[in-house]
């Protein structure tokens, strides 16, 4: 269903500008989070943040805490107190929803002051936690162990969790980030102008990844293809690779000064807030430059996993089950024997995942509004591997609508792109999918050979 051919390049995309979250959206986020509080029992929440697991207070607050940790702690009544390091207390006037300032310096740099009158349970008492019953914590993950009580489980730092059990010790605590991601999480679905939010990064990652192919060429560097991948100064939401041959040499993880070769294996990725791409596959123009051994690569790898992801694009709708979309990939990519271990999918928002839907025997729906990465990772042994990984959303006609009248220029790229897919690369993409960049699905296993893509046939 898929052959190597000629195909129109992609251009990467003009006009891309960043759309701020609105306040009818930040008061929305709010008074659902309120909502599903009331839903549970919550009295307050305790939201745990550092720059890496932030997602869940920046949904409330619209940023990041930067370089410290943070709490915001948020009742029933909708009364919130942000305790904040030292360089960050100032940023308490910037929040998107109303809140207090709480100064605690145990959350600065090593070595800043910390004088205060308080230790952490004092501190903690000024936000008047102790006077909740029922308490959830949320750090940024929601646990699934089949062999914990995964309510009990809390992934922010002991001396928080220490204090708050001291400071309420009647109280009842829960993991509360259920609340937020996961089957009926607040954070899985978007509306136009989070769409609108989003789009913005993950086409820039489409970008970044196109201008990273077509500079690919024997005796450019790893570095000089990152510069290309990264764009415009946005923050990654994933370390930027650039891999020629083995990746991580000597614990490595960045891109460095090695330079491509003939035959060698390369790994590009690149995410942004909203979407990432990546590949995975050969300098080489032809089969005749892979290494021994590995001349099959097109038919033993590449070609089935590009299945998978047309499979995917081709029947992922709003109302089927991820557990229909996880049985579709594993009957046309057995994970036996093409060796994928993780999720076939997953969401994401400003983190690169954010949960996943898709895994057996899920009865999770698939709703309108949900922003998914196609995450196949194909392992087989003796081979380099293949990816095109690449996001979209999903939207019914209601969400179509509202995109299309809101974000007119937005639409016209979805349009652009949905084109691109079914006539360029053959993927008959269905209804409900809009491809979040223009490089979506676009595959180039011959890295070299910029004239040939993988294209899904009839």
């Amino acid at each position: 269903m898929v052959k190597l051919v000629n195909v129109k390049h992609p251009l990467p995309e003009t006009g891309l500008t960043p759309v701020v979250l609105s306040d009818e959206t930040m008061a929305a986020h709010r008074q659902a989070v309120l909502n599903r509080m009331k839903e549970e029992g919550f009295d307050a929440l305790v939201i745990y943040a550092d720059l890496e697991h932030g997602g869940n207070w920046e949904y409330l607050t619209g940023f990041l805490p930067r370089f410290e940790e943070s709490l915001l702690v948020l009742f029933q009544d909708g009364s919130a107190k942000l305790v904040l390091g030292n360089e960050n207390l100032n940023m308490a006037g910037k929040s998107l929803i109303p809140v207090q300032a709480v100064h605690m310096p145990h959350f600065s740099l090593p070595n800043q002051p910390m004088n205060t009158e308080n230790d952490v349970c004092g501190i903690l008492s000024e936000t008047g936690i102790q006077n909740a019953e029922h308490i959830g914590i949320v750090g940024w993950k929601n646990f699934t162990s089949e062999l914990d009580d995964n309510t009990q489980l809390f992934d922010i730092p002991s001396y928080l969790m220490d204090a708050l059990r001291k400071l309420c010790p009647n109280a009842s605590f829960r993991n509360g980030t259920y609340l937020f991601i996961g089957e009926h999480g607040v954070r899985t679905v978007n509306n136009a102008n989070e769409f609108a939010h989003y789009e913005f990064g993950a086409a820039l990652a489409g970008n970044g990844m196109l201008e990273a192919m077509n500079a690919l060429k024997p005796g450019i560097s790893e570095m000089e293809l990152g510069a290309l991948l990264n764009q415009c100064g946005q923050r990654n939401s994933v370390v930027t690779i650039a891999a020629a041959g083995e990746r991580f040499e000597h614990a490595n993880m960045y891109p460095s000064a090695k330079t491509v070769s003939i035959g060698d294996k390369i790994s590009l990725t690149v995410g942004f807030k909203g979407g990432l791409q990546s590949r995975a596959g050969y300098a080489v123009h032809s089969e005749d430059e892979l290494p021994e051994g590995q001349k099959d690569y097109l038919d033993k790898v590449a070609i089935p996993y590009q299945n998978a992801v047309k499979t995917w694009l081709e029947n992922i709708h709003v109302g089927m089950t991820g557990g229909e979309l996880y049985d579709l990939i594993e009957s046309v990519l057995p994970k036996e024997t093409y060796g994928w271990a993780l999720n076939p999918g997953h969401l994401c928002a400003d983190e690169e995942w954010l949960s996943s839907p898709i895994y057996p025997g899920s009865m999770e729906v698939l709703k309108s509004g949900m922003l998914f990465q196609i995450d196949i990772i194909p392992s087989v042994s003796g081979y380099g591997g293949a990816s095109c990984e690449s996001g979209i959303l999903l939207a019914d006609e209601t969400l179509k609508d509202e995109i299309r009248t809101q974000y007119p220029e937005l639409w016209s790229r979805v349009e652009n792109r949905r084109d691109y897919m079914i006539h360029e690369l053959g993927i008959h993409a269905n209804e409900d999918v809009l491809p979040t960049s223009i490089a979506c699905a676009y595959f180039r296993p011959y890295m070299l050979d910029q004239d040939r893509a993988l294209k899904g046939t009839d």
